[in-house]
């Protein structure tokens, strides 16, 4: 199947590790232009390297993404190195942990900053661009905006934003020809989900808990399988696709809990 990507230029936020990086990969693989967007500086390096070794094509751009003036300067940046942008992918973020209980209203502001602010301010920036090639966005949010999951008031009230932001984008830009949607992962194995397991005095214990509740094939989604979601989402073959949220989780939020 040919998803047409070839040439189209990238731009991923959070695209150093985790999802970000697969989905690098698979538009490098797919003969995109992906450009790296993250603050982790290093990770950034390894991967272009990476790319690179395999004769690929890609950009890297350092920022965290905080202020609206980083997020004009990362498209700028991105137009002046190739000359276009056809595709953004919103997906840089991290499960931070400002409650509401043991949370304050100037850390949860800072948790919408981290993980909803940036979404729209890349949008916003990146959209004359995207006009002009009628590209697309895709949104990465998460099952917790529609789960709970408590303890996080600050990432679930921005997970849960951006489903509504993607809807209202998909509706302001039609007359563009600009399709947006969302990925919704659940439990996929990345850096950050390491990390979070290790704070666990048993974490392979913890590990089969929550893999125990995920119905299909009772094990954690990979990376490359969102990747390969959002690859078919930016792709021509989902040309009449815009508005949808979709769930790569293995039937975590959606199928019945007695499978478990």
């Amino acid at each position: 199947m040919d998803l047409q990507l070839k040439n189209k230029v990238v731009l991923v936020t959070g695209g150093a590790k985790g999802i970000g990086a697969a989905i690098v990969r698979g538009c490098s693989a797919e003969d995109a232009v992906p450009v790296i967007v993250d603050k982790d500086i290093e990770a950034g390096r390894r991967l272009q390297t990476e790319l690179e070794e395999s004769g690929n094509r890609s950009g890297l751009i350092p920022a965290d993404l905080t202020s609206a003036q980083d997020c004009s300067l990362v498209v700028e940046q991105t137009l002046g190195d190739f000359g276009r942008l056809d595709v953004l992918v919103n997906n840089a973020g991290i499960n931070d942990g400002v409650g509401l209980e043991h949370g304050d209203p100037g850390k949860f502001v800072g948790s919408l900053e981290r993980n909803l602010l940036h979404y729209y301010n890349m949008a916003h920036y990146a959209l004359p661009a995207l006009k002009k090639s009628r590209g697309c966005i895709v949104n990465t949010a998460s099952k917790t905006a529609v789960t709970g999951q408590g303890g996080t008031s600050g990432y679930v009230a921005a997970k849960g934003a951006i489903l509504a932001l993607t809807r209202e984008w998909a509706v302001e830009l039609l007359p563009y020809g600009i399709r947006v949607n969302a990925v919704v992962p659940a439990e996929v194995m990345t850096p950050l989900y390491q990390q979070w397991l290790s704070t666990f005095p048993n974490p392979d214990e913890k590990l089969q808990n929550v893999t125990a509740k995920i119905p299909l094939g009772k094990r954690m989604t990979s990376p490359e399988e969102i990747a390969a979601t959002v690859l078919f989402l930016i792709s021509g073959q989902a040309s009449h696709v815009t508005g949808q949220h979709l769930f790569v989780d293995g039937g975590y939020v959606h199928l019945d809990r007695a499978l478990s």
